[in-house]
């Protein structure tokens, strides 16, 4: 953000209950360290290279001053997190409006200076302050581990970031929830949203939106909204990226391709063989094994019917669940959002580790500490991961059947991600949906993954042990018509906090930094790490990556 660019106005300028969701004799090479300004760091790319003579991104006035945090300061935090704004702000100009609770992290990228990224969690009621803490966010205390690290994949790296607790009754928010349908849900993250431009005066920026599971309703809707609105001072939208996300009929993203899902993943689940030929005959019974045979085909044949058990689930086609039980008395720590995870369960500061409900005696939630709460501007009050009772009586049509088709056509870009290894919402469920819409004159994808490009992720040294992150070819990408899709291996439900590098890329490619997923060159916020000089091409490219780690 550059201090010019500061305005006053536009005239101006699932079911499941109850887990909610060392050592081997060989010494295994060490991995290249560098100067942190090789990296991605958590210090971000425009503090290394902007040559900006000003201590603060955001100009320093009485609107934004009493949302400053203290980035020095936040509890269990052994550095400074970087100037930071958090606070709520209403959802309308009206006396009493409820409030959402957001933290902002202004970004020192110079590409950044016109740019505004929006991140929203699922649930309904998940709050973002997930994203933050364990994905996407300047700093990352993920399960299990002893302390709070820097986040050499934080967003804010790139651009300028938003994470915003939404609808009403999530997380921080205030007031009572009131919407029953995403038309109000993003009516009121609208009027919210004004009022944030205002504050930090954000006129004009481009609009990126970015979210995860349940987003897959919030972030097409919302930027349908912005399209709607016709207002570019405040509703700027460029482009959406939403990862594994609800976009249909729980029946088409979960049971259809269950079995599917189970022989992919065959070794790892280590079910029986009477458990795999009853669910098989079930598939075939239940209609589901006809549907993904006929109607996943690239180019699709025509319009896809009704799914069968759409409106209801026929007695012995619950497959999913079926499933989930007998996977969990396999794995007693069976992760429906990550299938390879195994026990011990891992304590979370959230309270949730993968789909369990888990809190040690004597833990407690990190942001309901008081102290926590006082550092980062928000009310003195209980706190949820995730709340119950949010948006539970949704009414509006998946955004696969109604609003995503024309949110591609209008956005610059539009991506989905889906990590390989999420149960809860499956890979080729969410292709069933892409293939069942038309958008930009032609219906679907035309061509099978089998022909889709190598999504690849570049080489880079590693800052810390806290922070390890892939690199090489981790999937496939493909792009049709102001669409890309593009699934991440070893990856589950959450992306950015199983794949952060990953999902780094591919915030790069939606910012326009990158040309396109298989682009060998470095990220863009490195200087000179060894990815370009010896252009590895896959990520089985190990011994001439050590090799040349070693030259090093």
């Amino acid at each position: 953000m550059r201090l010019s660019f500061f305005l006053t106005g536009c005239a101006l300028a699932a079911s499941v209950v109850a887990r909610s969701p060392q050592h081997v004799n060989k010494k295994l090479p060490e991995r290249l360290r560098r100067e942190p300004e090789t990296l991605p760091s958590a210090q971000g790319y425009g503090q290394l290279h902007d040559k900006r003579d000003t201590k603060y991104i955001i100009p320093q006035n009485a609107n934004t001053t009493k949302f400053a945090v203290n980035g020095s300061a936040i509890p269990d935090v052994p550095f400074d997190v970087g100037e930071s704004y958090a606070g709520l702000l209403p959802i309308s100009d009206a006396k009493n409006a409820s409030e959402l609770y957001f933290w902002f992290f202004p970004s020192a990228n110079v590409n950044a200076s016109d740019e505004i990224l929006i991140w929203l969690n699922g649930g309904p009621g998940c709050s973002s302050l997930e994203g933050i803490l364990q994905e996407n966010g300047p700093f990352l205390w993920q399960y299990g581990t002893f302390a709070p690290v820097k986040n050499n994949y934080a967003w804010n790296n790139l651009t300028n970031v938003v994470w915003v607790e939404q609808p009403v009754g999530t997380g921080f928010t205030q007031g009572t929830p009131t919407a029953t349908n995403e038309i109000e849900v993003a009516a009121q993250f609208l009027g919210f949203f004004k009022n944030f431009v205002d504050t930090f005066g954000l006129q004009g920026r481009k609009v990126y939106i970015a979210g995860e599971s349940y987003a897959g309703y919030y972030v097409p809707y919302i930027a349908d909204a912005m399209f709607n609105a016709s207002d570019s001072c405040y509703y700027n939208i460029e482009s959406i990226m939403i990862y594994d996300p609800s976009t249909s009929y729980n029946v088409v993203q979960e049971q259809i391709p269950a079995v599917p899902f189970v022989d992919y993943w065959g070794p790892l689940l280590n079910l029986n063989e009477t458990f795999l030929a009853d669910i098989h005959n079930r598939s075939d019974k239940c209609g589901y094994t006809d549907f993904m045979d006929t109607y996943l085909t690239f180019p699709p044949k025509g319009p896809l019917p009704t799914p069968p058990n759409v409106h209801g689930l026929e007695e012995g086609c619950d497959l999913w669940d079926d499933i989930y039980y007998a996977a969990s008395y396999v794995n007693s720590c069976f992760d429906i959002y990550q299938v390879a995870t195994t026990c011990p369960l891992l304590w979370d500061v959230l309270g949730f580790p993968g789909s369990f409900d888990y809190v040690p005696d004597g833990a407690t939630i990190y942001f309901n500490r008081s102290d926590v709460q006082k550092a980062i501007n928000a009310p003195m009050q209980e706190w949820e991961e995730c709340t119950n009772g949010v948006l539970r009586t949704d009414t509006s049509p998946p955004s696969g059947l109604s609003v995503l088709p024309r949110v591609i056509e209008k956005t610059t870009k539009t991506i989905i991600g889906h990590g390989m290894l999420d149960f809860i919402l499956i890979m080729n469920g969410t292709l069933l949906m892409i293939q069942n819409m038309t958008f930009n004159g032609a219906q679907g994808f035309s061509v099978p993954r089998s022909n889709f490009s190598e999504f690849y992720v570049p080489y880079h040294s590693e800052l810390n042990l806290g922070t390890l992150a892939a690199s090489g070819v981790m999937g496939q990408w493909h792009t049709e018509r102001g669409l890309t899709f593009v699934t991440v291996d070893l990856s589950g439900h959450m992306i950015p906090q199983y794949q952060p590098s990953a999902s780094y890329r591919q915030l790069e490619f939606l910012l326009g930094r990158i040309e396109d997923l298989s682009e060998r060159g470095d990220f863009s916020t490195q200087r000179g790490d060894f990815g370009n000089a010896f252009n590895f091409t896959t990520a089985n490219d190990t011994e001439m990556a050590m090799a040349a780690m070693k030259m090093f």
